[in-house]
């Protein structure tokens, strides 16, 4: 169609406001116009806009009529809200009584139904009728956003470093393409730190976490014992790590890791002594140190006899390096089982194959109660360590006819050969009674809160003398005898590395064992003098200082003022040496505690009655009989802490293993200043989770 020139001004369909002034010359009425000349126009280009019924017909010429005849306004009767029109709308029925009438029924004949059949229908509140509800639409007001918890740190990445440090995973674990995508299935969002950062990262927290430890070790007031424990990587790297311990003010026993660091070629004394000495002076502790626990390797305590010429030679306080009790009475239980191994292994086999099949387990359950055998719950302990070992002869010693019976009835699955003949069950009957007392002396030190000095050495003179009666007893077969002959020479190198006045000193001030528990080859009346005079030299004058002249210049040159101010002074200090050597006396005098005593416990009520002695007893009962925890070595638990370890690379070991420990040991994780406060990280994921998840379900309803 084409328009004349006309003039913008009112609003068209395209929102442009325009008034057309057209001339009338060009002015149609619609019979004038073609109606093949009408455009027509898409109602698709016109949005959101509803039929409209402008009550307008039109004939088939296509002719539009102006005006419309209105129709007539119609009535309708009250009475036909209480009949309901049927489908078909040839009938309706009474809602009432369901009588049907024609839809041609004039409603005052259903008007007199009403009234006849349901009088008062129209005032009973019974049969008012519900009207139909009307659709309301409900505008909704806009919400205001709920500004969530922001953190200025990336939370996924430093939980992530969380998971690292606590699984012992290398970073590059994160640099695996099937865990980033797994992350950006769930949110496309998430952006992963190159392996390259997560290492600078780690490595920036080890060294802000180190700091935190060495100011805490600047804070403790008492002497520390330290420990050290070797192991070797697969990459044939050997590690040294070296934890403090000591006992603070309340009586409680503390211990922190201070490094991990690796031993470099060659890796002997030499070596070892040069690490150990570079991080005893990071830490400043060359002053306070008192002993060094250590594996019983002999490049270890070549390290530590040099570090003890370093600190004598410096004039430092009395130190000592003892062995680890519980390295040396594992290899002498390694001896004594060597005749034994092929049996156990034999054993283990079995175990194993129980462990892996459900069947055969509950076989061997359903067996052990018939023949009354005892209890067993799998899985059952089927490692290298003593807790091993020891079970697999358990389980012949308790359970040996369930077993030779499940041996028979899986013959095809785990063959013959795993059936024990008549000598070597006797082997094993023989070797379970003899190790008896070793299994009860370990499970006490590893059930011990804190194992002391004293108490290891009292079981190890225990176990010293069933070694002995073994081998010198005539009912003793002779490969029994030759293995105790072996044991036996190990505890003995143990024990004369142990015993001096150091380990004295600190086996009697556990009130435990005091003199009466002491080791026959340890309690010497020599032992006991020099343990007097090393309390009255150190806690006694330094602690409790004699009282000092406060004599002007002058005075002091009068030689009878100061003979009388020296005479008072030397009363004082015969005093005070005098109560000490009392509260010593006193102490030694009383009986043993109980064995189950709680020792820290016992110094913490008691150092009010002993108050130098308990000043002693606090320094020396922090000298640690094990270089590690006799869990690690002793069970199971020790062998994934030896997984971790020997799988970790060179680039991890000493970042991730130290910043795990210190974060079990309750230090706080930092990176330069900043606290990263897991505590708070987990609870805005545990947040984003249930909100991801509400809106999740609403969707769902939708």
């Amino acid at each position: 169609m084409n328009f004349p020139t006309g003039t913008v001004g009112g609003k068209g369909a395209a929102g442009i406001v325009m008034d057309w002034s057209v001339n009338n010359a060009y002015n149609k009425t619609l019979k004038d116009l073609d109606p093949k000349s009408v455009p027509t126009m898409d109602a698709t280009i016109i949005p959101n806009i509803d039929p409209i019924d402008t009550g307008l017909g039109s004939s088939e010429k296509g002719n539009a009529v102006l005006t419309a005849k209105p129709r007539k306004k119609t009535m309708t009767s009250v009475f036909l809200k209480y009949f309901e029109t049927a489908v078909d709308g040839k009938s309706r029925r009474c809602i009432f009584c369901g009588q049907s009438y024609s839809i041609a029924t004039a409603t005052g004949n259903l008007g007199r139904h009403l009234s006849n059949r349901h009088p008062g229908y129209d005032k009973n509140g019974d049969f008012a009728m519900t009207p139909v509800a009307q659709p309301v639409t409900v505008a909704k007001k806009p919400q205001a956003l709920v500004k969530m918890p922001q953190v200025e740190l990336d939370h996924l990445n430093w939980l992530l470093i969380k998971w690292l440090t606590l699984a012992s995973l290398p970073t590059s674990t994160l640099e695996e393409q099937w865990l980033t995508n797994s992350f950006k299935f769930l949110n496309q969002s998430v952006q992963i730190w190159p392996g390259e950062k997560f290492r600078a990262v780690l490595c920036e927290v080890y060294r802000s976490m180190k700091e935190e430890v060495r100011l805490t070790m600047e804070q403790v007031s008492s002497k520390v014992s330290i420990t050290l424990d070797f192991w070797t990587s697969y990459e044939q790297i050997l590690y040294m790590s070296i934890t403090s311990q000591w006992i603070d003010a309340n009586w409680s026993f503390q211990k922190v890791l201070l490094d991990i660091s690796h031993i470099p070629s060659p890796c002997e004394g030499a070596e070892i002594h040069y690490v150990l000495s570079k991080v005893i002076r990071l830490y400043n502790i060359d002053t306070r140190i008192i002993s060094c626990t250590h594996d019983t390797s002999s490049n270890a305590l070549h390290a530590c006899h040099k570090l003890k010429g370093d600190l004598d030679s410096q004039k430092m306080a009395p130190f000592c390096y003892i062995p680890c009790a519980a390295h040396a009475l594992n290899s002498i239980i390694d001896d004594g089982l060597k005749t034994t191994k092929s049996v156990i292994l034999k054993i283990r086999e079995f175990v194993l194959a129980m462990n892996s099949s459900l069947e055969i387990s509950e076989d061997f359950i359903q067996f052990t109660s018939a023949y009354e055998e005892g209890n067993w719950k799998f899985p059952l302990d089927a490692s290298a360590r003593w807790s091993g070992n020891y079970l697999m002869l358990d389980v012949v010693s308790k359970a040996s006819k369930s077993m030779e019976t499940i041996i028979r009835k899986y013959e095809e699955q785990l063959g013959s050969r795993l059936l024990l003949n008549s000598a070597e069950k006797n082997v094993v009957h023989i070797m379970y009674k003899y190790l008896e007392p070793f299994y009860k002396t370990i499970n006490n030190m590893c059930t011990n809160r804190v194992l002391t000095v004293g108490l290891v050495l009292f079981f190890m003179d225990h176990i010293s003398e069933m070694i002995l009666t073994c081998k010198d007893s005539r009912q003793s077969p002779d490969w029994l005898k030759s293995a105790a002959q072996d044991m036996a020479t190990k505890a003995q190198n143990y024990c004369d590395q142990v015993c001096n006045v150091f380990t004295y000193m600190t086996a009697i001030l556990d009130p435990r064992i005091k003199v009466e528990l002491m080791p026959e080859n340890l309690n010497l009346e020599s032992y006991l003098e020099e343990a007097r005079n090393h309390f009255m030299r150190n806690y006694s004058t330094s602690y409790f200082p004699s009282i000092t002249s406060s004599y002007t210049a002058q005075e002091m040159d009068d030689g009878g003022s100061v003979s009388f101010a020296e005479e008072i002074a030397r009363k004082k200090r015969r005093a005070s040496m005098n109560s000490a050597t009392d509260e010593l006396t006193q102490y030694l005098s009383e009986p043993p505690a109980p064995i189950p005593t709680d020792v820290l416990e016992w110094w913490k009520v008691n150092s009010t009655r002993y108050p130098r002695l308990s000043l002693m007893a606090r320094d020396f009962l922090s000298v640690q009989p094990t270089a590690a925890s006799p869990e690690d070595i002793f069970c199971s638990k020790g062998e994934e802490s030896d997984r971790q370890r020997f799988s970790s690379p060179f680039e991890n070991t000493q970042t991730l293993l130290c910043i795990k420990s210190w974060m079990q040991g309750g230090i706080k994780v930092k990176y330069k200043s900043t606290e990263i406060d897991y505590e708070r990280l987990m609870e805005l994921a545990a947040s984003s989770a249930t909100d991801s998840s509400s809106r999740s379900s609403e969707k769902k309803q939708k």
